[in-house]
């Protein structure tokens, strides 16, 4: 920790909550300064700009995004800890919609990757799932989809707050997409055998690795299982 950490993550809260109680989810950068009482140089310091600022807000809503992520139990049934995960990513939108819109609406300039870290964890729970055979596309394929539907699902619901009310909708995107990624048993598979036989291969080494190969040949297993996987 160096010795502007503290003051870094104070401008940090204080922009954030700035952004929450505004109507218009904007951040004054005087304002900021003045709530931790600061010259507007030590901003310019410590983030470069005002975009630099709102970059570290969102990498800080990144980390309570993971926070709730971490506390969600995950059990041994992981197309379950996918539903659940879905709706904990709405409840997350519900709970910090100005931080949401931040970290998930595109902005040309932004150099945040809290959107790509979301990413991965999605891929991560899916290759889990392809790894109990359950999973029809490559899993970073299939997060693509799912990210996608449900940070839409979720900028709706901000947009037009009492649809959070009732899980509906939001659960009618959720089974549409997830019905096109997921098999409907881990053992009923599509019509291309050899394909989802890869993809859960593929995910059960990325998950475990194994023994019985050196590197380098568990290194061109994956390669040749990735050649099935996206022809």
């Amino acid at each position: 920790m160096t010795d502007t950490d503290p003051l870094r993550a104070a401008m940090i809260e204080a922009a954030e909550r700035q952004l929450a109680s505004s109507s218009d989810h904007e951040v004054a950068t005087r304002a900021v300064c003045e709530a931790v009482g600061v010259s507007q140089p030590v901003l310019y310091r410590l983030f470069g700009d005002k975009r630099g600022l709102l970059d570290a807000v969102a990498e800080h809503g990144y980390e309570r995004y993971t926070a709730l992520k971490a506390a969600q139990e995950q059990t041994g049934d992981p197309v379950a800890d996918l539903h659940a995960g879905w709706d904990g990513h709405m409840e997350f939108a519900r709970a910090n919609p100005a931080l949401y819109q931040l970290m998930f609406t595109p902005r040309p300039w932004s150099r945040s990757t809290a959107r790509e870290r979301v990413m991965d964890l999605l891929t991560a729970a899916l290759t889990r799932c392809a790894a109990a055979g359950a999973l029809k596309l490559e899993p970073r394929t299939a997060a693509q989809l799912i990210l996608a539907a449900n940070i839409g699902t979720a900028l709706d619901h901000i947009a037009r707050p009492a649809l959070f009310d009732d899980p509906a909708t939001s659960h009618r995107m959720r089974d549409a997409v997830f019905s096109h990624v997921l098999t409907t048993t881990p053992t009923e598979h599509d019509t291309d055998h050899l394909r989802t036989a890869a993809l859960r291969l593929r995910a059960q080494l990325q998950l475990g690795g194994t023994d019985a190969l050196e590197p380098a040949e568990t290194a061109l297993l994956q390669r040749w299982l990735e050649r099935i996987t996206h022809r």
